[in-house]
């Protein structure tokens, strides 16, 4: 499909955007699993000391009862985040209740200063009232379908589409 971004472009983007949101505080924090790809790559490309956090949205989430518990990694935030500056990163910014449930888990590792969040690709069709501070590319897909980031074995990324269920 030609109208799908490149993703390694978007993440060159991405870069540059996060940046001008550093601050000398700022704790990098990926939303599983596609955002903790990009904040890896992110925390070593900034050069930043230490690891960055993961969080799941899996035991926060409104539909938990029909997905119940993913495979995808668990949450791991190496930093105290009472009055943390957090930079939360997602691939994909869509209804707003994967936001909505990572903000409930970090919550319960304590009550952060601010929070704000840069996303690869925002795709439209918000749910819940949830804006990025920054996105790299703005794109609108129908409803019935997905759009997802992938990471090759060398860790190039790559976005795909697929048909919703």
């Amino acid at each position: 499909m030609s109208s799908i971004p490149d993703a390694e472009a978007l993440y060159t983007k991405l870069l540059a955007g996060v940046k001008p949101l550093m601050r000398p505080e700022t704790k990098l924090v990926g939303i599983t699993s596609g955002g903790a790809w990009l904040v890896e790559r992110l925390q070593k490309d900034l050069g930043l000391p230490g690891a960055p956090g993961v969080i799941s949205s899996a035991m926060h989430r409104d539909d938990f009862s029909r997905r119940g518990l993913s495979a995808s990694a668990q949450t791991s935030l190496p930093f105290d985040v009472n009055g943390a500056d957090v930079l939360l990163l997602d691939d994909v910014l869509y209804t707003g209740r994967t936001i909505r449930a990572v903000l409930n888990e970090l919550f319960d590792f304590g009550r952060p200063a601010s929070v704000r969040l840069a996303v690869l690709v925002d795709r439209g069709g918000r749910e819940l009232p949830v804006a990025a501070d920054f996105a790299a590319e703005k794109l609108t897909l129908p409803n019935s379908q997905l759009l997802a980031l992938a990471r090759a074995a060398d860790g190039a990324f790559s976005l795909k589409v697929e048909e919703s269920k």
